[in-house]
């Protein structure tokens, strides 16, 4: 764990949970997101210690915790900026609003711990001068708001959470999506994509991500045809969610109660949006109906 590879002439990641890349530099490297807490900071500054790397900046594809987690501590420590895209600036810089936005309302205590809550870093956007300009922000929204991977010049692509190992997706089933159709559109976008080498934060690197982008789709047109099954006849969220964990198996909690809620609603979206489900109001209660 948390061993350096590399995968280009001045391109790295460090093997961890959520794979964090690194960009070399003339002056220094620039970091792709931080880990997952303050721990994960302390290791990765030591592996740049190590090889007498300054750390420039942290390039953050997106703003959940596993990602950005580790960015204060390095920030303090060195004095380097995080850069981040969109919303993601604000997550970051203001982390109660992910559980927040996931729980739809102020989260209780069960929430606001650093699963889902990392320690606020200052952010910059990418547009700021000081973003390296030879690394390439990548568009791949869906997962969240606005995810990004970066491209740098090695044609080394970090893909962040947008595809999955097959691993993960046997075990968590339903894979946290805030945009459904966004993130088919993102797929699309990465199965026509060339690289070097691709690093998806969540899945073995690979010179070809068709595959997996192969296996994600799948996953989400399964989540689309189960949901759309469950509304056979008129069902309240809270009869959906049940039956989903059901299916599945899991095992409910505040936090699996979060996030796999939050993506139900977004399928549930995604399926009105595109015709398949419609409201029914009655009795005071929205009801989802199967068209």
């Amino acid at each position: 764990m948390y061993e350096l590879i590399q995968a280009g002439e001045n391109t790295y990641y460090i093997d961890c949970p959520s794979k964090i890349g690194i960009c070399r530099t003339g002056a220094g490297v620039y970091l792709i997101d931080s880990g997952n807490d303050r721990d994960a900071g302390k290791k990765v500054l030591k592996i740049l210690e190590r090889n007498g790397w300054p750390l420039l900046g942290i390039l953050a594809t997106h703003a959940h915790a596993d990602h950005i987690g580790g960015c204060r501590y390095l920030q303090d420590r060195t004095g380097c900026k995080v850069f981040a895209h969109g919303v993601e600036s604000a997550f970051a810089a203001y982390p109660i609003l992910e559980p927040a936005f996931l729980y739809g309302g102020y989260p209780p205590k069960d929430l606001r711990r650093k699963f889902l809550v990392a320690q606020e870093s200052r952010v910059s956007p990418l547009s700021d001068p000081d973003f390296p300009g030879e690394i390439q922000a990548v568009p791949l929204p869906g997962h969240c708001f606005s995810q990004v991977g970066f491209r740098t010049p090695d044609g080394v692509v970090f893909l962040a959470d947008c595809v999955a190992s097959p691993a993960t997706l046997e075990k968590y089933a339903l894979t946290f999506l805030y945009d459904v159709a966004a993130y088919r559109e993102t797929l699309d976008r990465v199965e026509a994509m060339e690289a070097a080498l691709f690093v998806p934060a969540h899945a073995d690197a690979c010179a070809d991500a068709g595959e997996l982008v192969r296996i994600n789709r799948k996953k989400v047109e399964q989540a689309a045809e189960l949901l759309t099954a469950l509304c056979r006849e008129p069902s309240s969220f809270e009869t959906i969610l049940q039956r989903v964990f059901r299916h599945f198996g899991l095992s409910m909690s505040f936090e699996q109660y979060a996030l796999v809620g939050s993506t139900v609603r977004s399928y549930l979206a995604f399926l009105r949006d595109s015709g398949r489900l419609e409201p029914v109001f009655r009795e005071e209660r929205l009801l989802w109906l199967a068209v």
